[in-house]
């Protein structure tokens, strides 16, 4: 057996327009079954389940996965709230942990779609440094929204990765601008990207 036979995972997908990253929080609405089941399932086994974007299409009602145009890579995610909403759906709030890469994906009968992915391990602690530093004040402007606040974020603003992937989720730029933020594997590359990002949103 291959060290890649070794480190693939089979996991539950959840086809999202719009990217999570990890460390960064979104609130969820699951209204069709295939999804509550899938998270039933992951609640009673503690376990998570993989967000990967939809580059094109669209996710509800959709009979085949090959009607789907999904990214090449998503990050895992965990349930950390739960509730009934007033609309009767079940809301929850997930939180991103590792990326990885799909290998293969096919869809079950149920209509839910899975995927053979290689999970990749966090990234190490990266320290801020000067020219990061404008980034923590950003964020911190940020996490004093209210809707922000209600996600309950908490990041570690020693670690320049959290600071950069938590960023990135809140800031209202274009999804395929996030996934292209999500592919980066180097912090000082990712430094560059979003002060350039920043820069442009200030005008």
């Amino acid at each position: 057996m291959t060290q890649q036979e070794i480190s693939l995972t089979n996991i539950p997908l959840f086809p999202l327009g719009t990217v999570l990253f990890p460390s960064g929080r979104l609130p969820l609405q699951i209204f069709e079954r295939r999804y509550i089941d899938m998270i039933a399932q992951c609640m009673r086994d503690g376990v998570g389940f993989g967000v990967v974007w939809i580059r094109r299409g669209s996710e509800v009602a959709e009979a085949s996965v090959t009607n789907l145009d999904l990214g090449d890579y998503g990050t895992m995610a965990n349930i950390v709230d739960w509730d009934q909403l007033p609309n009767g759906l079940l809301g929850i709030t997930i939180e991103g942990a590792e990326r990885f890469h799909i290998e293969e994906v096919w869809r079950e009968s149920s209509g839910l779609t899975r995927a053979h992915v290689d999970i990749e391990p966090r990234s190490e602690p990266a320290r801020v440094s000067d020219e990061g530093r404008s980034m923590i004040d950003v964020l911190a402007g940020l996490q004093r929204h209210p809707e922000v606040r209600r996600l309950g974020h908490t990041v570690d603003t020693t670690n320049c990765w959290e600071v950069c992937h938590v960023l990135s989720q809140l800031l209202p730029i274009d999804n395929s601008v996030k996934y292209e933020l999500l592919g980066i594997t180097d912090i000082h590359v990712y430094i560059e990207e979003l002060d350039t990002l920043l820069s442009e949103l200030s005008g």
